[in-house]
């Protein structure tokens, strides 16, 4: 019973702390911090820099020295503690979690928010800014689909597409870069 317990206080104590402060979403000055201490990492430090040159090619990099995989551990490590922050931090929003309230549709907005802002899903291009403005629009798109009352499966399908069209662009601007 007292893991159970103590699960449930730090659940209760997740959800008061993102909630909101006189009015502003907690959520929102958390994700501001966030990109510029990453924007600063991926531009600014050996870590980020390395993790850029493991994008655009790994076999040099490796050949240069640095370890590969002790790299996309520490990205994949540091994805996953990412993800059970936002997993949290969307509990505080809906004060609760079910497993119905999982939104299904939010690993589509999310890879097209960040081919939509740039980043090149064959490595090596992109920006954390990038991201945040491919967000921007996916959040646009979606909340204009829900302003006119789209259906769904519409709002899906216009999403699906963007991204399509993102990923199609993103595959004939690295085939042209890739022939220079």
């Amino acid at each position: 019973i007292v893991p159970v317990v103590l699960l449930a206080v730090v659940g209760a104590a997740t959800v008061r702390v993102f909630d909101a402060y006189r009015g502003v979403p907690v959520m929102v000055a958390f994700l501001l911090c966030m990109l510029g201490v990453f924007a600063y990492i991926t531009t600014q430090t050996r870590f980020g820099l390395h993790l850029f040159a493991v994008g655009a090619n790994a076999e040099a990099v490796r050949r240069s020295g640095i370890s590969v995989n002790r790299l996309k551990i520490t990205a994949f490590v540091l994805t996953g503690m990412f993800a059970a922050l936002a997993g949290m931090m969307a509990a505080g929003r809906v004060l609760g979690v079910s497993p119905d309230s999982a939104d299904t549709t939010l690993l589509l907005e999310a890879i097209a928010a960040a081919v939509i802002g740039g980043v090149s899903l064959f490595g090596g291009r992109g920006s954390v800014w990038a991201a945040l403005t491919g967000a921007l629009v996916m959040g646009s798109v979606s909340n204009g689909m829900l302003l006119i009352n789209a259906t769904t499966q519409t709002r899906l399908e216009v999403q699906g597409a963007i991204l399509v069209l993102a990923v199609v662009l993103d595959a004939l601007l690295s085939r042209r870069a890739t022939r220079r």
